[in-house]
């Protein structure tokens, strides 16, 4: 007869236990994928704008450590790939215009033609667009909406007076700088120079427009979204502030690094801090792809001014 406790109940069975018959209950089993967000997630979400820590404490992608974990692999791979991507359309642009045997030359000029420029950018975007798909298809709802935070309010017009207060930001940050390097305008101007000076008339709009609209979108895609939300989730909380701080601090290091431009570097990393920030408050990326492309337009607007485009 089976001893029973002092409430009279059976004790529970010992580990490894099976009923008679061969049944035992299944093991937990992972929340299945693509389910959408818990409901109180969803309900915050519909009522306003959630801070991204309190958005995980209710269940928001990635939903582990190990989850972000493998989020911060995806990433990896995304940048990866749109290295490879970038070369390779790079190639086949330059077999479409009839400068195959003449690449290795355009690749180290200061202004690349635009079809050069054009083809790099879109391969790289497809490796930062591939990262948050893959994260958010395997361990995520498989909505890169929920995921990522790719929602838009009218309240982030704001992001355009950060994004040009981030341009001053930058200048004055490189005034004390600017006067210990040699041909300091000359060297700090030679991205953009790279990016736009090659390209005239039609196809100056349209780096202009890549440079406005699809770098916001896709670097903030994959910095803020993936990038940040992954290192947001494994440093947690700690120190209450630490954690968070850290992950701000760290995918802005990472966007200016990115770049890799060494001059640039202080700027883009502060401005990319800058950029965190705002994502982490707010939980979406509205308000930093308008602050970003801002902060572009600005640069854009003053290459014309300086006469370094030629629009007619």
């Amino acid at each position: 007869m089976t001893e029973r406790t002092d409430a009279g109940l059976d004790p529970p069975p010992p580990v490894g236990w099976t009923p008679p018959g061969g049944w035992a209950p299944p093991p937990p089993t992972r929340p299945p994928q693509g389910t959408g967000p818990p409901a109180a997630l969803a309900a915050a979400l519909a009522a306003g704008d959630v801070p991204l820590g309190a958005q995980f404490e209710l269940g928001a992608a990635p939903a582990s450590r190990a989850d972000a974990g493998l989020w911060l692999l995806f990433a990896a791979l995304g940048f990866l790939a749109g290295q490879i991507l970038g070369a390779v359309f790079v190639v086949v642009a330059a077999a479409l215009a009839g400068k195959g045997n003449d690449l290795q030359a355009i690749s180290r000029m200061s202004e690349p033609p635009t079809w050069y420029i054009v083809s790099t950018l879109l391969g790289l975007w497809c490796g930062f667009a591939g990262g948050p798909l893959l994260a958010s298809g395997a361990r995520g709802t498989r909505s890169l909406v929920r995921d990522m935070g790719l929602r838009f309010r009218w309240v982030d017009l704001v992001g355009v007076p950060i994004g040009v207060a981030g341009q001053f930001l930058v200048a004055l940050i490189y005034l004390p700088i600017s006067q210990h390097v040699h041909d300091f305008n000359q060297r700090f101007n030679a991205p953009s120079q790279k990016l736009t000076g090659g390209s005239h008339g039609a196809g100056f709009v349209v780096i202009a427009v890549l440079t406005v609209v699809g770098a916001p979108f896709f670097e903030e895609l994959f910095f803020r979204g993936v990038l940040l939300r992954s290192l947001a989730r494994l440093f947690g909380s700690f120190g209450r502030w630490v954690g968070p701080a850290l992950a701000i601090v760290v995918t802005g290091v990472l966007f200016g690094l990115a770049h890799a431009e060494s001059l640039q570097l202080i700027g883009l990393a502060t401005f990319g801090v800058l950029l965190s920030l705002v994502s982490y408050r707010t939980g979406r990326l509205g308000m930093n792809m308008v602050a970003h492309a801002s902060f572009n337009l600005v640069a854009v607007v003053a290459i014309v001014h300086a006469g370094s485009a030629v629009l007619s």
